[in-house]
């Protein structure tokens, strides 16, 4: 299996609202409503919207292909992160998906240990993440990567308030072991 990750650009737009959609439509749709749902993915993952996060230089969007089929993304932003993230220089891993036809492949973990070293070369010191509190999958992977739980916040799916979990990690820690693939 050929896997590539590189950073997007803004030509990424269409293609990648579409793997966003689709990764956060099948990853959370049985848990809120139909308009919640549409109203998020409408917010959240156009194409306009998708072009001007690709755009903004406090985003740093990686995407993974597999073959000629674009698989995964993580984006990472500079955005204050909540009171319960402590640690020196934060960023925010933002978001982290893996299109479900690729689960289990080794793919997540590729693509971790690239937005590690991408989060050292723009000088972060601690990575943060939220993660819904039911998603018992990305919880365990996390985990795996040395994430440890400091907090929850809101997270807004349409009008339906949901609780994130916060999670942090060093950097550059060293004595963090998690499979690698």
């Amino acid at each position: 299996m050929t896997i590539t990750i590189r950073l997007g650009e803004p030509a990424d737009a269409a293609a990648l609202a579409a793997l966003a959609a689709r990764t956060f439509f099948d990853t959370f749709a049985e848990s809120c409503s139909a308009e919640d749902m549409a109203q998020h993915l409408a917010e959240s993952y156009g194409t306009s919207q998708q072009g001007g996060e690709l755009a903004d230089p406090r985003t740093v969007t990686l995407l993974v292909h597999v073959y000629d089929a674009l698989a995964a993304y993580a984006q990472l932003r500079r955005e204050p992160p909540p009171a319960c993230v402590l640690g020196d220089a934060p960023l925010e891993l933002w978001r982290f998906y893996v299109a479900k036809e690729w689960h289990g492949r080794g793919i997540a973990q590729a693509l971790m240990d690239r937005v590690i070293a991408e989060a050292g070369r723009l000088g972060a010191r601690t990575l943060w993440l939220g993660v819904w509190e039911h998603n018992e999958r990305a919880k365990a992977f996390y985990r795996r990567c040395g994430f440890v739980s400091v907090g929850t916040q809101v997270y807004l799916v349409g009008a339906d308030p949901q609780t994130d979990f916060v999670l942090r990690r060093p950097v550059n820690d060293a004595s963090i072991e998690w499979p690698r693939r």
